[in-house]
This record gives C-alpha cells, structure tokens and sequence, in this order.
C-alpha cells in the first residue's frame, strides 16, 4: 500500500512539470505582484525563482493551510529535509542525509538553525515552537557567506511575524483525541513609527503510548510507588514580544523577545529484550519505564520527562546609507536550560536510569553592508559567535541488577558467577512476563548483608567556543539576463573543550578484587580537565543565474561546507588498584570538508511555480556520532562519503478555488565503500531516507454569504531509513506514508473559521528512532509515532 502511495505521489509530481515552493496556494493572475514569493535567504529581498540556491519557503499560511505547528512536520513537505523530535530536548535536523543533533557541548552542528538572523544551532537549545511565524526558510548546500560555518550542509531559518501599523488580532484553538488542546494567538497594535505584537501558544497532549509503572489498577514491579505518567506527550508554552521602531523611512529596529519552555511527560524508549510486566507487547504496546527509586535525589525529578526553559532576545536594525548602500545589524543572546530524565533501558528494571542536564548561553553579533547596483551588487561584513554550555549526565542503578544483566565483555566472569548462582544474565535478566528475578543478585552475593545497592554516577562535558569571521559576497551582471556571484568567508576558531566525572567504584566488583566503576569509565573526583585548540578555515562560494525568459531561471552553485574539528575531551585510568592514576584522554577529530556542485532550474509562470535540483557532495573527513558503553557518545572520522541527488517542487493553480503542491526528493547517499573507512564503509546515511515524497490540494470554495469552505488534503512519504551508523536491519524503519486532511468553513469573509482536522488518518504505525543510549549498551530502544491524531478547531481574526 505504501510503495503505491508513494508512487502515485511521485507520478503526480512529475506530472507538475517543474517543482516549487510551498509558499502560496492561493492563485493569482500573471504577472500580479502578489503572486511573488519574497525570500531573505541572501540577506536581502528577493523573489524565490532570482536566488541562485536552491531554497524552499514555506509561510505561516501554508503551514495553517496543511495544519501543521511544529519543525517534524513542517519538514515532511520538503525535500531534503528531516527533522526528527524524539524530544523537545533532542530534535534531530538532517539535510540531505547528514544530521545535526548532538547533545555534546564539545561539538559544532552541521545544519544551522537560525531565529530571525541569529544562530540556534545549539541542539539542546534550538527547538523552537512555531506560532504566528511569517516564514520559514530552507537553504541547502553550505552557505559560509551567508549562514555561518555551522551550515555545513544548509539552514533553516525561522522568522517570527513582525509589529505593523493599525489594531488587529486573532485567536486559534483546538481539542482532540488524546486530550490534545492547543491555544494560539496574537495582538499587534501600533502606528506608523512604533508598533508592538505579543504572540503566544500552549499546547497540551497526554501521553499516546501507556506507562503501566506505578500504576494501582494494572499489576507491575512498582506498583503504587512513583505513578508514572504515559509517555510520548506534550506540555509546552510559548509567548513572543516584539517592538519594531521606524523613525524614518530610512530605518527599522525590530526588537524580539521569546520564551519558550516545556514540560513535558517521558519519551517512550521501549525495549524488544525486556518485556514489561504481563509479558511483550512489542513496538506498539505498553511500557514500564519506571525510572531510579532515587530519581530526585539523583537525577534530579521524581517522575520521566522534561524541564526545559529557553530564553531568547534579538535586536536588529536596518539603515539604508543611500546611493544603493544599506546597512544591517542582527545581535542576539539566548539562553537554554533543560533537564530530562529517562529510562534508558526501556524495561522494568533498574537498570539504566539516567538525566541529562544541559546549560548553555549564546551570544551572537553580525553587521553587513550591501551596495546595490545596475550592474553591481556586492556585500561584506563581520561576526562574531560565543558560546559555553554544559552537559551532565547523572546515571542511576542497582549494583545486582547492573552486573546481571549487562552485556559488557569486560564483566563476562562476573555474568558467570552469577549464571552459576542460578541468575538469568544478558538480556534474561527480565523475564518473559515482566519480572525481574536478578533483583535478588545483591543479596545472594552479600549473604544477605543487603537486598540492594544503589550506585550512582555522573559525568559532565564542556565547551567554551568562540569564532570571528569576515565575509564578502560581489555579484556581476554583464547582462540583464546573467548574474555571476563569487564570495568567501574567513573563519577564526578558539574551541575549549572541558570534562569532569564522579565515577565511584562498584561495592560488589570491589568485594571480588576489581576496583572500577560499573561502567568502566575513570573517575576524576569532580576534577575538571581542559584542552583547547585555535583553527582557521576559508570557506567559498560560486553562483550563477540566467534569466531564459520571462518566469523561467537556471542556476549553478559551487560551494564549501565544514563541520568544525572536534576537541574531545575525556578521562582514562592510567594505572590499575584501589586509587589508579586517572588522566585527560583528548582526542582531535579533524574538520569535516565538503564540496557542493548543484544546478537546477526554476519556475514562475502561468500559475505554476516551483524548482528541479540536481546536486553531488563530496565529503572528507565524514564524522560520526556513536554512543558508547558508559552512557557517552563519541565522535569519530568515518572517511570519505559522497551524495549525489535530486529534489523537485512544485505548486500550480488551477483556478482561484484549486491549487496543487507536490515535492519529491531521490539520495543516493552514503559513506565511501572503501576498506580504510573501515565498518562505515558502504553504509547509507543515518535517519535520511533514499525517497521522500509529498504531495495534496488546497481548495477554497465560496458557499456565499461570506462564507467559504476550505479542505486541505495531503499525504507524505518516505522509503526505508536507517537510525544508526553502522546501518542495521534492526536499527530501521521501512517505508511507510501518511495521511493528513484539514477542512472546514470560514464566515464574515474569513474573520471566523470552524473546521476539523486529522493526522495519519490510516493510524499507520511506524518508528521515528531506535537505537539510541540504550543501544550503546547492547540493548537498543525503539521510539514509535504518533498515531492518529483528530479533532476540531474554532479560529477567530478581528
């Protein structure tokens, strides 16, 4: 069913003839200005088809169009972008195949986030809830001169809608199964010189996958204890205040001020090794993530879930000096502090428990001047980017339990010790109806001395990294028709990187003449270490653009991207006994480069618009995240990789009552199948299907009176994907579609909207991650989807 879908999609497209962006579905005659997709991507304002990038932009309309209000979903309607929320915590941005969602604070990001101009990119720090937002822009293959040296790959930029001139005011709401209730809305007051707007959102879900832990009506190993609550919802909040000054028509400062916060209840890691109690119910069924006895005390809340606060200014202003010269300025500082607590095991047990604890603070400031010309156009300019940040990860478990059932080598004796005291060991340490016998090992081995251990540990990494770049973009146009476009950034790197640990040595490993921790990771006794190290990069790029004819443009770009070097920093024991000599362990990732080649063409013509891309990367130096045995990750060089794809778009008006809209991408990606990348080497990119597809209809009906009726049908697929490098056939999920639909009807001319929606309206079932920190100790977790989601909505706009 989900290979004809999805091929039925792909024929629809092609169909369309040329791609486009999601922008407007509204029709306009030809040649209306109004038909004119106006993008920033450049740093100035231009229409979509004269940008010699492949961009695709998508407005706040079009998202209230398709009901969508958040990153994951927005990104299944365009090509080449995946955006993956497991957690508001831990979002995952990929384009066209490489992934940005490190935790580590020793780390740089590969796609740039950015929030109206400033960088995000952070990955704790960089989910951003979306409400009353203008656009969102997304720009693909590396953009130095214009997005900084984190768009390795490309950028997503968000702009929130700004203050105008006059009184107006709208409100949305929304209820739904799963007692999903969501709230939005905005006030904009002001005149001509100074204007405010305060938007805001909640959004509320209970959890779509059952927590039977703690729970008094269902039988489980914590019955009545800590009530977990289900697991995989939403409790989030949101409010935006903006000022914009215009003193003259010759300036602009906008001044916005965000929060953006959650609250939310656990993320479903679900274990296939360890059932919950009453047996295996697979992917889909119930879990019992039960989380430490000393969850406060240790890892800092009583119950799963996240505590996360973000706290974001940004001030720009805009100054036109005359004779095509202008000026602009964008500072920012944002602030994220976020604690999650989560069953890392994903069974009964108390077994792998753990938090992470992140801080960080970001300071951003850019200045640019642009001269523009008949003939001419040219920019330059300067940044500057500081940030530090923390990572700690409190780890919480039961001495007996660990021993028995991990799957380490290292403590392989100690397994058959405990197999010969008549313990099941390894991933039978939970039996098939839930129980966990093993919680009996601390007292069989104490001779009853104890009935448990706790043991708790942590460990915390830290990054201070600051960069400087100059910049400049020069655009000749020897003809009217032909623009050629040639600019570099110049890049300065400090990057310190800091690691401490409190690793206690295991009682019961103690007892038998074994002095580590259960994890086998060295303990600095709180003792920060530090290493730092400077680089410096310049980073190019080439476009061009030919004007055919009217409504129709082709271009070429030739560019380089960088993922920064990894200073990363740890500790090792460097003797053996009770009190081993324990030392830095620092390890130099080196850049990670690669070359963009991409042409394509667009389109903006007789009711159609849209883009065909082709591109090739070459990559050096391709890094790799893999989480590690002691609740870790770790960056490594996987090698050479290359990706080589295809990404079309479209929308086209059929009447001012019928528009459709399409999008289909093809990569063919993956690391370099050559034996010195060693087990990478031919392995497809993680998280990145090979074929991603969308398409639907927006129609818009006048019944009279005022009133109109609206529908929104639409559906998106993906091919398999892969979770993890190395790729594993267990590690992924097939291809699948969904199906979405919004419709309803609007009165007194649109100022009154009553309409329903539903998402995977075919309840299809299928898993967003697996794999993750429970997979670094040889038990991997499966998070699933959201089912289908249904309800009503009631919109007012005065």
């Amino acid at each position: 069913m989900s290979r004809q879908l999805g091929g039925g999609l792909a024929a629809l497209l092609l169909l369309s003839v040329a791609p486009a962006a999601l922008a407007q579905a509204t029709a306009q005659p030809e040649g209306d200005a109004g038909d004119d997709v106006i993008v920033t991507a450049q740093k100035r304002e231009q229409r979509i088809e004269d940008v010699p990038l492949t961009v695709t932009a998508v407005t706040g309309q079009r998202m209230a169009d398709l009901g969508v209000n958040s990153l994951s979903e927005m990104a299944l309607y365009v090509p080449g972008l995946r955006i993956q929320e497991q957690s508001a915590n831990n979002p995952g941005f990929v384009i066209r195949g490489i992934t940005s969602d490190s935790g580590s604070a020793q780390q740089g990001a590969r796609v740039t986030l950015y929030y109206n101009g400033v960088d995000i990119s952070r990955s704790r720090g960089a989910y951003q809830d979306l409400y009353d937002i203008e656009r969102i822009e997304v720009v693909k293959g590396p953009q130095a001169t214009l997005f900084g040296t984190a768009a390795a790959v490309g950028a997503v930029s968000i702009v929130s809608a700004r203050p105008r001139p006059g009184t107006e005011a709208g409100v949305t709401a929304s209820y739904g199964n799963y007692d999903r209730t969501q709230v939005s809305g905005y006030l904009n007051l002001g005149g001509e010189t100074l204007a405010g707007r305060l938007a805001f959102a909640y959004k509320y879900r209970d959890g779509y996958v059952r927590n039977i832990a703690g729970d008094r009506d269902v039988p489980n190993q914590d019955q009545g204890r800590v009530d977990q609550n289900d697991l995989n919802g939403q409790d989030q909040r949101g409010v935006r205040g903006s000022l914009r000054w215009t003193p003259s028509d010759r300036v602009t400062a906008d001044l916005v001020l965000t929060y953006d916060g959650q609250r939310n209840p656990g993320t479903a890691f679900k274990s296939r090794a360890f059932a919950p109690t009453g047996g295996q119910t697979g992917d889909y069924g119930a879990a019992e993530l039960s989380g430490s006895p000393y969850s406060a005390e240790v890892l800092g809340k009583r119950k799963l879930g996240l505590d996360r606060d973000v706290y974001d200014a940004n001030l720009s202003v805009s100054v036109e000096l005359g004779e095509g010269v202008s000026f602009t300025t964008v500072n920012g500082y944002r602030r994220f502090d976020s604690l999650e607590v989560f069953d890392a095991d994903g069974g009964p047990a108390w077994y792998l428990e753990f938090a992470e604890d992140a801080h960080g603070d970001q300071w951003n400031h850019e200045s640019r001047f642009n001269f523009t010309g008949d003939r001419y156009r040219a920019a330059f300019g300067w940044n500057v980017f500081h940030e530090n940040g923390l990572q700690r990860v409190p780890f919480s478990t039961e001495e007996g339990t660990y021993l028995a059932c991990s799957v380490s080598p290292t403590l392989a004796p100690v397994r058959r010790l405990i197999a010969a005291a008549g313990f099941p060991t390894g991933t039978a340490c939970v039996a098939a109806d839930g129980t966990v016998p093993v919680s009996g090992v601390t007292r069989a081995f104490t001779r009853g001395a104890a009935t448990q251990l706790p043991y708790a540990s942590e460990f915390t990494n830290y990054g201070n990294n600051d960069a400087y770049s100059v910049f400049a973009d020069a655009t000749w146009l020897p003809t009217p028709a032909l623009e050629l476009t040639a600019g570099a950034r110049v890049l300065i790197e400090d990057r310190e990187s800091g690691y401490s640990s409190v690793q206690p040595n295991s009682v019961l490993l103690a007892s038998a003449g074994t002095f580590l921790s259960l994890t086998g990771t060295a303990n600095t006794g709180g003792r920060e270490f530090v290493a730092s190290q400077s680089y410096a990069a310049i980073l190019p790029r080439f476009n061009a653009l030919l004007r055919v004819a009217d409504g129709l443009n082709l271009y070429g770009t030739i560019s380089k991207g960088r993922r920064s070097p990894v200073v990363q920093l740890a500790a090792r024991n460097a003797g053996t006994g009770a009190s081993p000599d324990v030392v830095p362990s620092l390890q130099l990732v080196p850049e990670e480069n690669v070359w963009n080649y991409e042409g394509g063409v667009k389109v903006a013509r007789a009711g159609l618009s849209g883009t065909l891309s082709v591109f090739y990367q070459a990559y050096d130096g391709f890094q790799v995240t893999q989480a590690q045995a002691d609740g870790t990750s770790r960056t490594v060089s996987a090698g050479s990789a290359k990706n080589l794809g295809v990404e079309l778009e479209a929308t086209w008006a059929l009447s001012r009552a019928v528009s459709l809209f399409g999008s289909f991408g093809y990569l063919d990606g993956g690391i370099g199948d050559d034996a010195a990348n060693g087990v990478f080497a031919g392995n497809r990119f993680r998280l990145q299907p090979r074929v991603i597809a969308a398409g639907g209809a927006t129609l818009r009906v006048p019944l009279g009176q005022g009133m109109t009726f609206y529908a929104t049908p639409s559906a998106t697929y993906q091919s398999e994907v892969y979770f993890e490098l190395p790729n594993r056939a267990d590690i992924s999920q097939g291809g699948y579609t969904l199906v979405n639909l919004r419709a309803g009807v609007e009165f007194a001319a649109g100022r009154y909207r009553l309409g329903g929606f539903a998402r995977n309206l075919t309840d299809r079932r299928y898993l967003i991650d697996a794999g993750n920190t429970g997979g670094g100790f040889g038990v991997p977790t499966y998070i699933r989807g959201e089912p289908r989601f249904y309800g009503v909505e009631l919109a007012a706009r005065y």
